[in-house]
């Protein structure tokens, strides 16, 4: 009885994953996500655009539990190196157990087409593992992204995820969702980033998503962050510390169904020299 919930709760959860492609960093996560005007190696789940101004070689890993099960953990990691000829990613991410877990891998590359202007693209292979008697499911789907920075305080993002509506099953035409994000991202000061952007599926009502960055003392930061639907909200905070290339972010959000999710993730930055 016990493993049948687990599993059907599992399902349940796994349409929220897919709603929301999978998103993934807990510097994120403290701003409810509302980061796809932000540059950094969580790009590759945000807005690919961004990577390209990445320097050198990233790697980050990122741990989200729900229900403080294992069952529901969300488990990602991504690798970023950028070079003379454009920014390149691997990103993986699995969530569930044994008897139901999702996989999405993901390739990714960037370009600057400007001093201020970046594209970027990415190609994603999702695959859900399933008892027998359902069949295991895969598809591919594509993502695009822009990220302008007119100013030194201002960056614009626009991000579309699954731009092709990659079929799941043929049973009534499932198909992944298309995302659409677009945002900003603003420097008060240099200790203070302002995040606003909205998401719109084109089965549902757009959402809202707000983010406060705060450099509190030293490489110490505090976060918070909003997240408005038709119906509902969700909060969420978070904490972090950078020290040079190494950076260690939690943060705690509040589902307005699925109760808490804390999440941990760890990045690592090796800079050209």
């Amino acid at each position: 009885m016990k493993k049948s919930s687990t599993l059907l709760i599992a399902l349940i959860y796994s349409f929220y994953l897919f709603a929301d492609n999978f998103p993934a960093g807990a510097n994120s996560a403290g701003m409810a996500h509302s980061t796809v005007a932000v540059a950094d190696i969580w790009s590759v789940y945000h807005n690919q655009a961004g990577l390209a101004y990445l320097d050198g070689f990233s790697f980050a890993a990122h741990y989200d539990n729900t229900f403080m099960l294992k069952e529901f953990a969300v488990k990602s990691a991504a690798f970023a190196l950028n070079t003379k000829t454009g920014a390149f990613a691997l990103a993986y991410t699995n969530y569930g157990f044994s008897k139901f877990n999702e996989n999405k891998f993901g390739f990714a590359y960037a370009l600057k087409l400007a001093k201020f202007l970046s594209v970027g693209f990415q190609i994603d292979y999702f695959l859900l593992q399933q008892p027998a008697y359902y069949g295991n499911i895969s598809t591919v789907a594509g993502e695009i992204g822009l990220l302008a920075k007119p100013t030194k305080k201002l960056s614009i993002g626009a991000h579309v995820f699954n731009f092709w509506q990659a079929k799941l099953n043929e049973y009534e035409d499932e198909r992944l969702p298309t995302l659409f994000r677009i945002g900003l991202a603003y420097h008060f000061t240099e200790k203070v980033l302002f995040t606003l952007e909205t998401e719109k599926d084109l089965e549902q009502k757009p959402t809202f998503k707000t983010g406060l960055d705060y450099n509190l003392i030293a490489k110490f930061y505090l976060r918070t962050g909003l997240y408005i639907n038709s119906t509902d909200y969700s909060y969420s905070f978070g904490v972090g510390y950078k020290y040079k290339g190494v950076a260690l972010d939690m943060a705690v959000n509040k589902h307005p169904v699925l109760d808490y999710n804390t999440a941990i993730s760890l990045l690592v930055n090796f800079k050209k020299k």
